[in-house]
């Protein structure tokens, strides 16, 4: 019989499943991507918090209350999933929600590079969560909030890429900047 071996105290958590993981991004808009990614992570974990960050170097159309309405309103058929708003540090809001994942969705193998970093910086701040990689589906590969606010803006349909509700706000928004 072979010796088992040595694993860290951290690696004696269980199963993903029954764990709490959340689902960081500006989301502005929230797209049919972020959706997807929120419909199959969701029955992976007992409670999925989609975190909306409030503090970002990113120019936004919404502000971070107006987001997390809108996720929240997209999302509502998701019983274990809880929509909220952070500011600051990440791995803070991470603690504070007890949630041992941290979910990213990956569009493209140009995503990764970025992301791996960014997972690893997250592993050194919080050594006790762990970031699980979620592949878009391929239709939502090419869709990203800022191309649809730009394609919003220039006057393009944006319907195959968010949810009729988020294209009604969006273009009620941008037209009022119009006048």
């Amino acid at each position: 019989m072979r010796p088992r071996p040595h694993f860290p105290e951290r690696c004696n958590r269980g199963k993903v499943l029954g764990t709490i993981a959340i689902y960081p991004g500006t989301f502005d808009p929230i797209t049919l991507g972020h959706a997807d990614i929120v419909c199959r992570a969701s029955p992976l974990f007992d409670k999925l918090v989609v975190a909306v960050a409030g503090s970002s170097s990113k120019k936004t159309v919404f502000s971070p209350d107006e987001r997390v309405a809108l996720a929240s309103e997209i999302l509502a058929e998701f019983d274990n999933v809880e929509v909220r708003r952070f500011d600051g540090l990440m791995v803070d809001f991470a603690r504070s929600q007890s949630a041992s994942v941290v979910l990213r969705g990956l569009r493209a193998v140009t995503d990764f590079e970025y992301e791996f970093q960014l997972a690893g910086m997250n592993r050194k701040l919080m050594p006790e969560c762990d970031t699980v990689f979620l592949p878009t589906s391929e239709r939502y590969t090419y869709i990203s909030s800022s191309l649809v606010r730009e394609i919003a803006t220039l006057g393009g349909d944006i319907s195959e890429f968010v949810h009729p509700r988020i294209k009604q706000v969006l273009d009620e928004r941008l037209s009022s900047r119009k006048k």
